[in-house]
């Protein structure tokens, strides 16, 4: 269902629910912002400048356990008091990533001076307060990407949390930088996910954030093995995302990178029911199979698109693609081609019988 004001995807795509203030008369803008944040997160009172006129946005992302919030707003002070807990506890923990403008966090007797790329960390069950200021002296929005977690999804002990409230945690180096890529690819890019997707996105948002809270926290040991593990997981993955053009990529030089063992990083991959190098392989495999399947690469050279992938010596490139496909690469090149022909004369037929 759909109004003026929210809109919901449809089946099969992450459940998501977008509203925009500027749908509706100005006057009635900073209203409808208040119910937003009390149906999102902790019931807050807000204070803003712009109350005349509050252009904001907020997309709304359902992963499973928990929601990811994709916030744009003008300047504002937001308090929760002790009244407004004592009224409603929706027994949240906020971890909040600025984006774009600056900001004040304070908990727990902790105060904060947030940046682009600084995470901070509510309780919605104890009082706190926050102020974001856009660019430009809060001309320009603020923006930031917001993960929403139920007390009980977090598996850490809520006292050893207590000393991170309204504290201040780095979203550009380790895993915080992986924690903040994540939420914001997911959070910019809601379309690319489908529905059956959710509950595994939530479940490493959840494992990269406990990862990071446990580390600021100084004690890792307070994660579970098996969250330490996953988090783990998904870093070596991205890692290797990121190096797969590099031809000397190895087991040995991802282990060298985050400081383990080749053995420990073996014994990573046998949960996954893989091994690092056909990971690395399978993967490099597929970026050479969407380029050679994209006209717009059609003139590359083959051997040009195996080598920007990680496959500096042609024959075997051809080896390992025939071993895993059954066929070599120009010939499946030409099979997409074709299909890629069949499908547009499909469709040309179809819009013209429409047409008639």
């Amino acid at each position: 269902m759909s109004t003026g004001r929210e809109r919901r995807t449809g089946a099969g795509m992450l459940r998501r629910t977008t509203i925009d203030t500027e749908q509706v008369a100005a006057a009635d803008r900073f209203d409808m912002w208040l119910d937003v944040v009390a149906r999102t997160a902790s019931p807050l009172r807000i204070r803003t400048e712009h109350a005349h006129d509050f252009a904001a946005r907020a997309e709304i992302i359902e992963l499973g356990p928990i929601q990811v919030v994709n916030y744009r707003y003008p300047s504002l002070d937001g308090v929760r008091t002790p009244k407004l807990v004592r009224q409603s506890d929706p027994e949240i923990y906020t971890l909040a990533l600025t984006v774009n403008g600056d900001g004040v966090a304070n908990q727990a007797g902790q105060s904060s001076l947030l940046g682009p790329g600084e995470f901070t960390f509510y309780d919605g069950s104890r009082p706190h307060g926050v102020r974001h200021l856009g660019d430009d002296d809060g001309r320009e929005p603020a923006r930031s990407v917001v993960a929403i977690i139920p007390h009980g999804a977090l598996p850490l002990p809520p006292d050893r949390l207590a000393p991170l409230l309204g504290g201040r945690m780095s979203g550009t180096e380790g895993i915080g930088a992986l924690l903040a890529h994540f939420l914001v690819q997911v959070a910019n890019h809601p379309e690319q996910y489908h529905a059956a997707d959710a509950a595994r996105l939530g479940t490493v948002a959840l494992d990269l954030a406990s990862t990071m809270l446990g580390r600021h926290l100084v004690a890792e040991d307070a994660v579970p093995t098996e969250v330490r593990r996953r988090a783990l997981v998904t870093q070596v993955q991205g890692y290797i995302q990121r190096h797969l053009g590099d031809a000397t990529l190895s087991p040995q030089m991802v282990a060298d990178a985050h400081h383990i063992s080749l053995r420990s990083l073996h014994r990573l991959f046998q949960a996954e029911e893989s091994t690092v190098a056909s990971y690395i392989r399978d993967l490099r495999l597929a970026r050479c199979r969407h380029d050679l399947a994209d006209p717009g690469l059609r003139h590359h050279p083959i051997q040009a698109i195996a080598a920007r992938w990680g496959f500096p010596d042609k024959a075997h490139f051809s080896r390992v693609f025939r071993s895993v496909h059954g066929t070599t690469p120009q010939a499946w090149r030409a099979g997409q081609a074709e299909l890629a022909r069949k499908v547009n004369s499909t469709a040309s037929t179809v819009n013209r019988v429409g047409a008639d």
